[in-house]
């Protein structure tokens, strides 16, 4: 598991070092590269992230307590919110592009799409993980005596969560 999420954290924080490093050969462009993109969608986003992180921490709090159905409520209402990540990435994709903002576009827009897509991609990953520890759960593979499998999860999501917390302030807010 600590493998898993050291490589993950490890490629994203190579990702950061290219932001950086592009960030300040174009600063002009990145300065202007907010303007260009939906708040609303990096707010919502954001939100969609921290409340379904909540939601899966308050599913391992209650497989701690032996409230097996409890924290299986709490994982699909964590599916259920997850889910709105990719729908609204995708709207909002779809948004920037026929604005003529693409990932060929300058080099914010490219730096961009490569950091957000990448990311999405992790969520989907993740979503994919929430449906198999849900599946688990259901099975009752957890109980308060065993629910490694869950937490692991859960230390997957919450790092892709704290991945999105940087990269919302780097392309929408600076």
């Amino acid at each position: 598991m600590w493998v898993g999420l050291f490589a993950e954290m490890s490629e994203f924080a190579l990702m950061f070092i290219v932001y950086f490093i592009t960030r300040a050969n174009y600063p002009e462009v990145f300065s202007a590269g907010p303007e260009t993109l939906s708040t609303v969608a990096g707010v919502t986003n954001t939100l969609i992230m921290i409340t379904s992180s909540y939601c899966i921490a308050r599913a391992v709090f209650a497989m701690r307590a032996d409230q097996v159905k409890t924290s299986f409520r709490w994982l699909l209402a964590a599916l259920v919110i997850g889910i709105g990540y990719p729908i609204v990435k995708y709207f909002e994709f779809s948004w920037n592009m026929s604005y003529g903002l693409t990932g060929n576009g300058d080099v914010f827009q490219m730096t961009y799409y490569y950091l957000t897509f990448n990311h999405m991609i992790h969520v989907f990953w993740g979503l994919i993980g929430l449906c198999w520890v849900m599946y688990s759960t259901h099975l009752r593979v957890y109980s308060a005596k065993e629910y490694s499998g869950l937490e692991a999860f859960a230390c997957f999501w919450h790092i892709t969560d704290l991945i999105w917390l940087i990269i919302f302030p780097l392309f929408y807010l600076l």
